[in-house]
């Protein structure tokens, strides 16, 4: 039997795509940090070049020396390597194909002395009440100071917080768009010192009422602006809760939130404001703070319901943050729901918000507590481990509930005989 021996010629063939090799970035565009193709090279009076963002991330993190002849370097000395960059313009330009895209034109960084001119022109305008060129002025800070981190630090380094809190202050009767236009400018440069900016607003000045005013009426932006700076300034002094409709503006954005950095600079504000000052912390106890708190505890997120917990630990250090906590219905239960659920720091408040109450509401938050199992949560928090403070606090707990546990037939009293051991 003959084989024929002709091939068959198959139906179709398969493509397979070009090989295209890997393009390898030459060496002189790349950053030595990085590693990366440089978009805004600088040359160091080393002689070594690299990309702006890097070298300057490099010299922010507290390093003063070239990362490459280990000679001291600052920031001023750098200088713009326009060769470079025009190479390194044309090389992605031939390799589009590749993937490289046309690298945007950098922008020229802020001078020391283009600050102090855009400053000075601010003052300038603020002494002449000219409101329009104090526009205009701070929009191009606005503007310059959103372009890099490197211009935000030099309007810092020049006093543009202080000058900034100061035209607010002369200008504080002014119209609230040029004066939301000012907050925006100075919450841009953050961080910076405070107590400077602080002692230049005047925590008992006009200014601090149009800021309330600009809380009340601004748009979102500008809500947050405000609060922002009120959290500065409730850091620094408490003077400014003496400020009619201050407190009630704080009330507002955490009882009606305009958005969530908002209202929790406002819960910070609040913090700072009734830390160790039971007046002001009975202030916010009777417009209503504390049901605000539980329902944000009931369904928020860990961030939010720690400054809850820290601020109503606070509350409860003062008599009527007491009553006012447990009488309401909500308190001991969802704070022993708290307990473990959110982070260390929150079962350290949980704690001592409890035992405030416990220790001074008469047997009533200790018997609903055994009610909703706190006994056995604060056995099995001794058992997990905690801090000294926290531990204390929850030892007498124990302590004061083994002592009214009769009252209660669900609990067993087997497991309470333990309290009186020496080891507590």
């Amino acid at each position: 039997m003959a084989f024929s021996t002709k091939t068959k010629t198959p139906r179709f063939s398969i493509q397979l795509p070009p090989i295209i090799p890997e393009l390898i970035i030459p060496d002189h565009f790349q950053c030595p940090i990085s590693l990366d193709l440089m978009k805004d090279p600088v040359t160091a009076p080393t002689g070594i070049t690299y990309d702006r963002q890097s070298i300057e991330r490099w010299l922010d993190m507290g390093n003063s020396l070239c990362p490459i002849t280990n000679k001291k370097l600052v920031v001023e000395d750098l200088i713009p390597n326009h060769n470079i960059r025009r190479m390194i313009q044309n090389w992605c330009v031939k390799n589009r194909s590749h993937g490289f895209e046309q690298i945007p034109t950098p922008q020229i960084p802020v001078s020391s002395v283009d600050a102090t001119e855009i400053l000075s022109n601010i003052s300038l305008a603020c002494q002449s009440r000219d409101d329009d060129q104090c526009l205009k002025f701070i929009g191009r800070l606005k503007s310059l100071e959103k372009e890099s981190e490197r211009n935000r630090r030099c309007f810092v380094s020049n006093g543009a917080p202080t000058v900034l809190a100061y035209t607010f202050r002369m200008l504080a009767a002014e119209s609230l768009e040029l004066l939301t236009e000012i907050l925006e400018a100075l919450v841009g440069l953050l961080p910076f010192d405070e107590k400077l900016v602080i002692l230049e607003l005047g925590p008992t000045s006009e200014s601090i009422d149009s800021i309330i005013k600009i809380m009340r009426h601004g748009d979102v932006g500008s809500k947050l602006n405000a609060v922002l700076v009120v959290k500065k300034m409730a850091a620094a002094t408490k003077a400014i809760a003496n400020k009619n409709g201050l407190v009630e503006a704080l009330m507002e954005f955490i009882r009606e939130p305009v958005s969530k950095p908002a209202t929790k600079a406002a819960m910070v504000a609040t913090y700072h404001l009734i830390d160790n000052d039971k007046k002001i912390a009975t202030k916010f106890v009777k417009l209503g703070l504390i049901p605000l708190l539980l329902d944000i505890l009931v369904d928020s997120d860990k961030s939010m319901v720690e400054k809850a917990l820290v601020i109503l630990d606070e509350l409860c250090g003062c008599n009527l943050g007491r009553e006012e906590a447990c009488a309401h219905a909500l308190t001991i239960p969802v704070l022993s729901k708290k307990m473990f659920r959110v982070s260390e720091m929150a079962t350290e408040f949980t704690v001592s918000a409890l035992w405030r109450l416990c220790m001074n509401c008469e047997g009533r938050c200790l018997i609903e507590s055994l009610q909703v199992g706190l006994f056995q949560k604060l056995l099995m928090l001794l058992q997990v481990g905690c801090g000294e403070s926290t531990k204390e606090k929850a030892t007498e707990m124990l302590k004061m509930m083994s002592r009214c546990s009769e009252k209660l037939e669900c609990i067993d009293t087997a497991i309470l005989k333990g309290l009186n051991r020496p080891s507590w």
